[in-house]
């Protein structure tokens, strides 16, 4: 498993980071940390390393190093988003007021074990994928938890994937429940007119009339919602007996799992759009080591 090239290309900007930090770290009352204030002394100081329990692909840094700024701690960072780590690759390291680091632990922790586990499940599909067609592409969906959107899809990037559209504003998509509302010549000529230099006009299809009446239409892309592997295959081909597949980017979605990705790499499709990299990855596990520095105060 690893990340490809784009592991780099995306990060959470700074702001982001900031901002999500002070909001998690104000959901827990971090400065009301009862067990602590009553057992360590204020004037402890402590070092800590964070470090991985399982291997996969680590993101969240930016994160992680937000929260432990905003108590007051130092950080160091010992790996980048988008690294391999396996049981014991340190990733952090900490230093500062002890009470600081037992207040943001659980919050860090949270971050980095959720985004890591997003880029590991995404590096899994890219490698079952590019075993079967090196080009294949691997993208996150809108299916992120609330606020935590720009960590999400930096974590898909992260594992090899890319972020796809990451918002209503970044792209026309005609779906079934707008083409219920508007039929579809109409739809596709109306995006046409609004669309941005060198933008796509893409509209969901699930099958081989609708695909060829949308490119009919003017579609410069189709999205294949799900459809089986082998719907998908008979659909592409049906484009290519029209003479027009190559000018059509082709993305499928819906029901995408591990077990049937290499299905799909092979259809034909350009690329897949997968919910679960978002919703349903499981964590990857770190922990945090801590270690006394300095004797309190007596």
């Amino acid at each position: 498993m690893g990340a490809g090239r784009t592991a780099r290309a995306t990060a959470v900007p700074r702001r982001v980071d900031v901002a999500l930090a002070r909001v998690a770290l104000a959901e827990d009352r971090w400065r009301a940390d009862r067990t602590s204030r009553r057992v360590v002394a204020p004037s402890l100081t402590a070092r800590a390393v964070v470090e991985a329990q399982a291997f996969g692909i680590v993101s969240g840094l930016g994160f992680a190093t937000a929260v432990a700024r905003a108590g007051g701690l130092t950080v160091r960072l010992v790996r980048r988003d988008g690294d391999r780590v396996g049981p014991g690759t340190p990733v952090l390291l900490l230093e500062g007021p002890a009470r600081s680091i037992l207040a943001v632990e659980r919050t860090l922790l949270n971050g980095l074990m959720h985004a890591s586990g997003i880029a590991t499940l995404t590096a899994r599909f890219v490698e079952r994928a590019r075993a079967v067609r090196p080009a294949f592409e691997i993208w996150a969906t809108r299916k992120t938890l609330p606020g935590l959107r720009d960590l999400e899809k930096a974590a898909v990037v992260h594992g090899g994937g890319r972020p796809h559209r990451r918002d209503l504003a970044e792209a026309l998509l005609l779906k079934t429940n707008h083409l219920a509302l508007v039929p579809l010549a109409r739809a596709v000529a109306r995006a046409r007119r609004a669309r941005r230099p060198r933008e796509r006009v893409e509209v969901e299809v699930r099958s081989p009339a609708e695909a060829l009446e949308a490119v009919r239409a003017g579609a410069d892309a189709l999205l294949l919602d799900n459809t089986p592997p082998r719907t998908a295959r008979r659909i592409v081909d049906a484009l290519r007996r029209a003479g027009v597949r190559d000018r059509l980017w082709i993305e499928v979605s819906g029901g995408v799992d591990l077990s049937n990705i290499a299905a799909y790499a092979r259809s034909g499709a350009d690329a897949a759009s997968v919910g679960r990299l978002t919703h349903s990855a499981p964590s990857l596990p770190f922990h945090l080591v801590l270690r006394r520095s300095r004797s309190p105060r007596r």
